[in-house]
């Protein structure tokens, strides 16, 4: 016969039952206080400063959401919202095209030559960015090598203004974002099986129906991510816009540093701030829904789980 169990060796068993029941939460608790700094840092340096910027556009100059209808009302402010985002739809429309086939040929070829290849995109990504798009303005200017060249060949009679104009931004901009888009699609590309595109032509898939049917959706997350980070990117560049387009093809940052250094106007420049960042997590909450999980990990988990018909 046992013995009575007092509430106080009952509550002792209970917690050490849940203990014992959830080895991996008290083992992912005993390692919080080591995130301390790492909060405190992330507080301080980032959510601080976020958090004050963003309440100057409801507070300055008056308490209200005088500034954000101000940002869509005024007619040289939507050309501004406009130009930032015709110019980072554009930019990331080329670059998915010139980037897309580029990664291929980096995946298809020998190991040793698409090493190369992939360092010289990176050695692009790496230069100064300053130098770079000042190497654009020399080539699109009235008197630079493009302008020379198409007109030694005939198909221009007179320059083609290339310079301090949108076109100069997106054609200097797609060049400079490259890399941020080739960069993921290689490494999807590479986790690829070509079992997986085998078993397609196999099947009898012509080799298009193949590409679009089965290479593209395996594609899909490094298309997406590669997408996303140009178009944000995009959004918030300022030293292309600034030295290709002038003041006549102003941007949200460009917009954004007029205000704060001429004009002395927080509120605004506040408010476009606060519109960059909110875009921002919208796009990465889109991009989450639409990409639970990497199709190339599902669909080679299934080539290799799933039954074969001699089970």
């Amino acid at each position: 016969m046992t013995a009575p169990r007092t509430p106080e060796v009952g509550a002792a068993d209970r917690q050490r039952g849940n203990a014992d029941g959830n080895p991996e939460r008290a083992a992912r608790w005993r390692g919080a206080p080591y995130l301390l700094p790492a909060l405190l840092f992330l507080g301080l340096f980032f959510l601080v400063p976020l958090v004050s910027l963003l309440l100057r556009g409801v507070l300055e100059p008056e308490p209200g959401l005088g500034n954000y209808a101000q940002l869509f009302a005024n007619s040289a402010y939507s050309k501004v919202l406009f130009n930032t985002f015709a110019v980072a739809g554009l930019v990331t429309l080329i670059s998915l095209l010139l980037g897309f086939p580029l990664a291929w040929a980096i995946t298809l070829m020998p190991s040793g030559w698409g090493r190369w290849l992939l360092n010289i995109v990176l050695l692009s990504m790496w230069t100064s960015l300053l130098a770079r798009t000042y190497s654009w303005l020399v080539l699109l200017q009235s008197s630079g090598v493009v302008n020379k060249f198409l007109m030694g060949i005939g198909i221009i009679d007179q320059p083609l203004e290339m310079v301090h104009n949108l076109t100069g931004v997106v054609i200097g901009m797609s060049y400079i974002m490259i890399p941020f888009i080739v960069l993921p699609l290689q490494a999807t590309m590479s986790a690829i099986d070509p079992m997986v595109l085998q078993a397609g032509s196999i099947c009898g898939a012509s080799p298009w129906r193949n590409f679009f049917k089965v290479f593209i959706p395996l594609c899909r997350p490094g298309i997406f991510s590669g997408a996303l980070m140009v178009f944000v990117m995009s959004l918030g560049y300022y030293v292309t816009p600034a030295l290709l387009g002038g003041a006549q093809n102003m941007m949200l940052p460009e917009f954004i540093i007029q205000q704060v250094q001429s004009f002395l106007n927080w509120g605004i420049a506040s408010a476009a701030a606060a519109l960059l960042i909110l875009i921002t997590l919208v796009l990465f909450y889109v991009y989450l829904k639409l990409q639970p999980e990497s199709p190339v990990a599902s669909s080679t988990c299934l080539l290799y789980t799933s039954p074969s018909p001699r089970d």
